[in-house]
């Protein structure tokens, strides 16, 4: 190695009770992000083997599209403490909003609720980088990889925040996303795995595209997240790629038996 300069990227972190297992997931996002221009941020957590592993993971991002698992969180959260269900009409909309990434149901639920609200949701998340846009578009409130694991940890696991049936409804839907939209950090996923994502693409006069994933792996003996976070991607195909190569580098890694571990 030469010596380090300004442009020198990030190397992911990770830390593991399972011998081995945080260097060679380092070493493996590391390499499948060699070579690549994209500002990528990394936040994954494994509870099977306590691991987690984070890259450049308070770095804010445009949200795009993946601030609409927040928005289906607060209505949920909201609804909860008005000991209610949640209207036909709005179903339709979460509906809409996650499994096809809908933006006019997005747009009409985020007024719904309204700032106070969404602010609310993510002050009893603890997810105090998420900063939502002056103007009001959705698509542009400032998020980190960190905080997408803080919510993709509410989601999976029995918590304050969301009740049961809320986590639920969020994994219901977010398991349910049309084929089309199913890429980034599925790729390389378990076959026993229940796959859960939600992705956002945006590409905007600076820094290029953004092109983010979130997932959320359950079933069978898997219990983890991932969220990766990207900009500066040329094209949306290439940030797919991206992020692509870091997930199966992951899925592969968590998915290897522990020496001995098993029969």
């Amino acid at each position: 190695m030469g010596s380090a300069h300004a442009a020198t990227p990030q190397a992911a972190i990770c830390t593991s009770d399972r011998p081995g297992l945080a260097d060679k997931l380092s070493e493996d996002i590391n390499a499948a992000l060699d070579g690549s221009t994209a500002t990528t941020a990394i936040s994954l957590h494994d509870r099977t083997t306590n691991t987690t592993c984070t890259l450049d993971a308070d770095r804010t991002f445009d949200s795009a599209s993946t601030v609409k698992v927040t928005v289906l969180a607060t209505l949920l959260w909201d609804a909860q403490k008005d000991g209610r269900a949640l209207t036909q009409e709005e179903k339709g909309r979460a509906t809409a909003m996650i499994t096809k990434s809908d933006n006019d149901a997005t747009t009409a639920l985020w007024k719904q609720l309204g700032t106070d609200k969404i602010n609310g949701f993510l002050q009893a998340a603890g997810m105090a980088s998420t900063v939502l846009d002056g103007e009001g578009h959705w698509g542009l409130t400032q998020i980190t990889a960190n905080d997408e694991e803080k919510l993709l940890d509410l989601v999976t696991h029995a918590n304050p925040v969301l009740a049961e049936d809320s986590r639920a409804y969020i994994l219901k839907l977010t398991g349910e996303v049309i084929p089309s939209q199913r890429w980034g950090t599925p790729a390389g996923a378990p076959g026993d795995a229940q796959v859960h994502v939600k992705n956002g693409w945006l590409e905007r006069a600076t820094n290029g595209w953004r092109v983010h994933s979130l997932g959320a792996f359950t079933g069978g003996d898997h219990d983890y997240t991932i969220t990766v976070l990207s900009q500066d991607n040329a094209t949306m195909d290439d940030g797919i790629a991206n992020i692509e190569g870091v997930a199966r580098a992951v899925h592969q890694d968590l998915d290897a038996p522990a020496s001995g571990a098993r029969p």
